[in-house]
């Protein structure tokens, strides 16, 4: 290490940390760091670990409710969901890692999720994902798809977990900074979670999993960091995954924790050793003593700084009382996996290491975590998007427009993405991907969890604060469409620098859209993730606040539908004419980034959402939900190559808002004829518009007498297949 002051100053620079932040860390030691030191402060202090340009904010979400059993502040967040069980589920990002390797950064986003949850106590039931790529045909741009695709694939196929759900959108803005947010949603008996605390003087440390390599060094500091031309140069920072590892630990944790042999436990992520060790002693008000030296290697002349910052996959931290030490290494062994003692409990609050008989570092705990920085970054609030000044809305060519509507990326099939998944292992998937949610069951009940994840990043880039109330608003109705009532949301906040004021001000309204609309419908968040420094060379991402939530069905007795069968009726629930503002419509067919987003009515989604989620759960509807392209994709949707509809809508209506205006909380419905008067029963005294039927092989619509709308279903239906069509080779 260089001692000269403005050496150091340097050095600390080189570890993303500020001036002012150097010398708060000289303030709290009230000597200069070693080398091993500054890199622990620097992984800490990082935006990923630290939180501190969110925290301020992020107390705005609601985190308490009568099914909370553990909000944020844990790897997951939990749920009660009926007869005992739990949910345990968390949403994280793996963005930066993803763009320079997008196959084992994107695999190795699903390793360290799986490990949050079941690093609970949780057996891991379902995953999703939700992605932003940039324009198609950018540099690069298919080779990350597909990387991405295949990370995913391979790491959650063969670990074991089915992958039932998620989203995919393409816009420009994500051309030098895609996003992979990755979700898994576990379950336990409430009796049976465990924390990431490291309790108890005198209990030992044991280090499980695989050995520590040199990959991923860095990891949380470039996470915090934005790109420039040079990103690819970070290559050696991003980590490799070994599901089949992942497999074993998943199994041997959860056995370790059925026989009651571990105090705490939690999984080395980002920056590793180093965040689960400060971190678990933390929460327990505890210090720890480690012995550098029996850390697992698996390369030769590995320093303190290596061992500690290393963000090496598939490996956990153990907190063991002494007499079950050595039962927790031969389980261990048993399962294929090195388990080493590392180090003591203590009581005085640092972290203390040795290596090769000498000290490699002794820091305070306090500084590195509870004291972190925390900021209050500027911000200037955005001004929602103008409403636009649109061409005359009639007596267009409706049909082409909805052709090329269907045809372009941002509504594009993902048909070929998730077919590379496995979404049946486990033999407990009711309803799987191409669903407006996954349906899974708990093993062993008829208790089914949901789960969904959601965000509209144009409507956010126009309105941040609308765009993600209706990204929860959203959310809700896709529950709804598979019976299922909210429980709970994780989410993952991914913006450009919070240094920029006006990022941060689009990142506060966005916090402070979902705080809004979650409080007032009643649904806790209870984990999540902020990913900043989304940009490359100064150009920001949209702001992408992706919502990911879950809901239970009691009992689930059939099958959800989001499909019609021939004969059926036809509704819309909700207003029939949508709003333009913010729509895909203005987007794609008019090139109008243009408002307004509504507002969301709270009451009139709560109701409507409630009312669908009962008839879905008693079978008198099939469901979707009318969001991004409006009534007419929803039709295309919910049909299928060969039965049609025949439609009518009022001829005084605005053609444009009926069949391409979004928003406003609207569900399209078809239900059996013998079933009509329930569903007007149960909506009454709400808007309920009957369309038509269900027949034919064309969607026909007429406005009055007139035909506005006559195309072929089959042509309709395998125009959001094309975009991916180069995906067919693609090995899953």
């Amino acid at each position: 290490m260089r001692w000269d002051a403005e050496a150091n100053l340097e050095l600390a620079r080189e570890h993303g940390l500020h001036p002012q932040e150097w010398e708060r860390l000289l303030a709290a030691l009230g000597r200069t760091p070693n080398l091993v030191e500054l890199g622990i402060f620097s992984a800490l202090w990082s935006e990923h670990c630290s939180y501190k340009s969110s925290r301020a904010h992020l107390r705005k979400l609601p985190a308490q409710g009568p099914r909370v059993i553990q909000g944020p502040g844990e790897n997951a967040g939990v749920v009660a969901v009926g007869q005992g069980w739990v949910a345990v589920f968390k949403m994280e990002s793996h963005n930066h890692p993803s763009f320079i390797e997008p196959y084992q950064g994107a695999a190795t986003g699903v390793g360290g999720i799986l490990r949050d949850v079941f690093t609970m106590g949780a057996r891991p039931i379902m995953a999703l994902d939700s992605l932003r790529f940039g324009d198609p045909d950018a540099p690069r741009m298919r080779y990350l798809v597909d990387g991405v695709v295949r990370g995913i694939s391979d790491y959650g196929n063969c670990v074991g977990v089915p992958t039932v759900g998620g989203e995919v959108d393409f816009h420009p803005s994500y051309n030098g900074n895609i996003l992979v947010n990755a979700m898994v949603v576990g379950v336990a008996r409430e009796d049976g979670i465990f924390y990431g605390r490291a309790s108890g003087p005198g209990n030992h440390v044991v280090y499980m999993g695989s050995k520590t390599g040199r990959d991923g060094i860095h990891g949380a500091t470039m996470a915090s960091d934005a790109f420039d031309e040079a990103a690819a140069a970070k290559r050696p920072t991003v980590q490799v995954g070994d599901p089949l590892t992942e497999k074993l630990l998943i199994e041997c944790c959860l056995e370790l924790m059925s026989r009651g042999l571990v105090v705490g436990i939690q999984d080395m992520g980002a920056a590793g050793l180093t965040s689960s060790s400060f971190e678990m002693a933390s929460r327990a008000g505890c210090g720890l003593v480690l012995d550098l030296d029996a850390v697992p290697v698996r390369e030769h002349g590995m320093t303190p700084y290596e061992l500690m910052l290393s963000e090496s996959q598939e490996r956990m931290l153990l907190i063991v009382t002494p007499g079950n030490v050595m039962s927790v290494i031969n389980l261990c062994k048993r399962w294929g996996l090195d388990a080493t003692d590392i180090g003591r409990v203590i009581g005085e609050p640092v972290v203390r290491a040795t290596f090769r008989g000498g000290p490699a570092f002794e820091l305070p705990i306090a500084p590195l975590v509870d004291d972190a920085p925390r900021y209050e970054r500027p911000f200037r609030r955005p001004e929602p998007a103008a409403p636009a000044t649109l061409p005359a809305l009639r007596d267009r060519d409706w049909g082409t427009e909805l052709k090329t509507l269907l045809a372009a990326p941002q509504l594009v099939s993902a048909r070929r993405i998730w077919q590379q998944y496995d979404q049946s292992v486990g033999a407990a998937t009711v309803v799987g991907p191409g669903a407006d949610a996954a349906l899974v069951l708990i093993p062993g009940t008829r208790i089914g969890l949901a789960a969904t994840t959601d965000c509209n990043s144009f409507a956010c880039g126009l309105d941040p604060y609308c765009g993600a109330a209706q990204a929860v608003a959203e959310a809700v109705r896709n529950l709804a469409c598979v019976g299922a009532e909210p429980v709970g949301v994780t989410d993952c906040l991914n913006f450009g620098s919070p240094e920029n004021p006006t990022v941060m001000g689009q990142f506060v309204a966005a916090i402070e859209g979902v705080a809004e609309t979650c409080r007032v419908l009643e649904i806790p968040v209870v984990s999540g993730n902020v990913s900043f420094y989304n940009q490359t060379s100064g150009q920001s991402i949209l702001p992408t606040p992706a919502i990911g939530m879950v809901g239970v069905v009691a009992e689930v007795r059939h099958v959800p539908r989001g499909s019609w069968e021939l004969g059926e009726a036809l509704y819309v629930l909700g207003p029939l004419e949508g709003e333009l503002g913010g729509s895909r419509y203005l987007q794609i067919i008019l090139g109008l980034e243009a408002g307004p987003v509504p507002a969301v009515d709270h009451v009139a989604e709560r109701r409507r959402s409630r009312v669908v989620a009962e008839l879905v759960r008693l079978g008198v509807v099939a469901a979707t939900d009318i969001s991004d392209g409006g009534l007419v994709t929803a039709l295309v949707r919910m049909g299928s190559p060969d039965c049609g509809a025949d439609l009518t809508i009022p001829w005084d209506s605005l053609v444009a808002r009926v069949l391409f205006g979004e928003w406003l909380g609207r569900f399209l419905l078809a239900v059996q004829p013998a079933c009509e008067p329930a569903l007007v029963q149960a909506c009454e005294g709400m808007e309920l518009a009957r369309l038509g039927t269900v027949g034919g092989d064309r969607l026909v619509v007429r406005a009055g007498k007139r035909i506005v709308l006559s195309e072929s279903m089959a042509e309709l239906c395998g125009l959001p297949e094309r975009q991916l069509e180069w995906m067919e080779g693609v090995q899953g």
